[in-house]
């Protein structure tokens, strides 16, 4: 991620530090924060609110340095960086925590500490193909999508007739459970990209397809951090994998614990597996039902 915005020399009076003395009087901290995010939809629309108030992230990190006591810089670093990772759009942080009086006990510069942390969010990619080599352009489709993905875990191949649509051929299915720094609008449209470089054209409701990727869940359910949306444009979770066994057998095969928002419910994904028919589901010459 190459854009980003940077606030650097925000200075307020804290009393972090292991000895007594620094907690009884206190000192200056300078911090630096560096958030790394998609600017481009700020920049097409001249919106503030499609970028980040620096003028918040400021106000939060003075708030912290004036807070409660820590021994570490290192843990006011951490406490910086999430109240930045908090923030929607916010994939990458970098803070620099400054502590230019610190009791060293030679002459200095300046003592500083750096961080980094990424946003990791927990989600779920089903995908799909039934045109030319199946198995081989989901291989490729996962290999593309490395970059935008972290801790990536890929359930079995299965195969399925295709529901509704025209005749073709049987689909070859996976799931993809995986954390992402990007945004769910930012990752549909990575999602889509991956589609079109593979051959996908939405012609056919339906129909037979080269590639199929879609976002079922973004989020943790079972915390209540999952993204719940009904804008067509980014409509989460999605709304028919509660039914469809071709996501449900394989995501319970990689994560036996996974819940799904269903409603107004987060229901295990083995409870919705239990109803729905899976005879046409093969796990190589295997049938699963």
């Amino acid at each position: 991620m190459a854009d980003r915005i940077s606030l650097l020399g925000v200075r307020a009076h804290g009393h972090h530090g292991v000895l007594a003395r620094e907690k009884r009087d206190g000192q200056e901290f300078v911090v630096d924060v560096v958030l790394h995010l998609d600017l481009a939809p700020a920049g097409a629309t001249d919106d503030l609110a499609r970028t980040i108030n620096y003028a918040e992230v400021g106000a939060d990190v003075v708030a912290r340095i004036e807070g409660p006591s820590l021994d570490l810089i290192e843990s006011l670093a951490e406490r910086i960086a999430e109240d930045a990772l908090a923030r929607a759009d916010v994939q990458t942080v970098e803070v620099t925590v400054h502590k230019p009086q610190a009791p060293v006990g030679v002459a200095f510069g300046d003592v500083a500490v750096t961080i980094e942390r990424r946003r990791s969010v927990p989600v779920v990619i089903a995908l799909g193909a039934n045109l030319g080599d199946p198995e081989r352009r989901l291989d490729a489709a996962i290999d593309d999508l490395v970059g935008d993905l972290d801790e990536v875990r890929r359930a079995p191949f299965v195969t399925t007739d295709p529901v509704g649509g025209p005749d073709q051929p049987r689909y070859t299915n996976t799931v993809l459970l995986a954390t992402t720094a990007l945004r769910p609008t930012v990752l549909i449209a990575r999602l889509h990209a991956v589609e079109a470089r593979h051959g996908r054209v939405r012609e056919v409701r339906w129909g037979a397809r080269s590639l199929d990727l879609d976002l079922i869940q973004y989020g943790d359910p079972a915390t209540g951090t999952d993204v719940v949306s009904d804008d067509p444009h980014l409509t989460l979770p999605h709304p028919r994998a509660h039914e469809r066994g071709f996501v449900l057998a394989p995501w319970a095969r990689i994560d036996p614990q996974a819940v799904l928002r269903v409603g107004g419910s987060v229901v295990a994904v083995n409870e919705l597996l239990a109803d729905v028919d899976t005879c046409d589901l093969r796990d190589g010459e295997a049938g699963l039902c």
